[in-house]
């Protein structure tokens, strides 16, 4: 089983999330960089991110978290949770694209290649940009409005969400991001090595 960071409140078990999501998306910008070719690997961090980022972290946000900061006042029509709910949509509609470039690169047309680098790009900026928000701003704001007994509602809630998913998807979305970092991140896996000493 994977060892998840130990979550006290709804908003770091959220952070939590991002951690593994940023893992990703540091992913994606190397295979950008090298000018990733496998169809495979495209193919899987679209299906990661619809899964895991955008799929079971969103709905989090979304169906649970987000309706209740609404209750404390803050407004989906502007203010940090109409940003963050914008931004989603933001993500949705760059991995869309990424996923039509795919289908057609798959067709044999190789021209489609730079624009899914630049569907990619445009979603890790986006991703770490939207990501440093909430972490920095609009978590902290939740973790000022809500009680603890909320947070542990919260968390109780986010339960159920996880249990839709299932323990096992999660952890096996986690293997997958891990695996594509050993295949591109190789360089980045020899410096933890490093300095661990190993």
């Amino acid at each position: 089983m994977i060892n998840r960071l130990e979550m006290n409140t709804a908003t770091q078990n959220l952070e939590n999330d991002h951690v593994y999501i940023l893992r990703l998306i540091d992913v994606m910008e190397k295979m950008v960089l090298n000018c990733a070719t496998d169809t495979a690997h495209l193919e899987l961090v679209v299906n990661l991110i619809k899964t895991y980022a955008d799929g079971f972290h969103h709905a989090k946000e979304e169906q649970v978290l987000f309706p209740l900061l609404e209750e404390k006042g803050f407004s989906k029509v502007h203010g940090p949770v109409a940003v963050m709910l914008h931004e989603h949509v933001e993500g949705r509609e760059f991995v869309k694209g990424i996923s039509r470039r795919i289908d057609v690169y798959k067709a044999g047309n190789v021209s489609a290649l730079p624009e899914i680098y630049q569907y990619m790009q445009g979603y890790v900026d986006l991703l770490r940009d939207h990501i440093s928000k909430e972490d920095n701003v609009l978590f902290r704001l939740a973790d000022k409005a809500l009680s603890s007994d909320e947070q542990l509602e919260l968390l109780n809630k986010f339960g159920s969400i996880e249990k839709q998913y299932n323990s096992e998807q999660i952890a096996a979305s986690i293997l997958e991001i891990e695996g594509l970092e050993a295949f591109y991140m190789e360089d980045v896996m020899e410096t933890i090595s490093h300095a661990s000493g190993q």
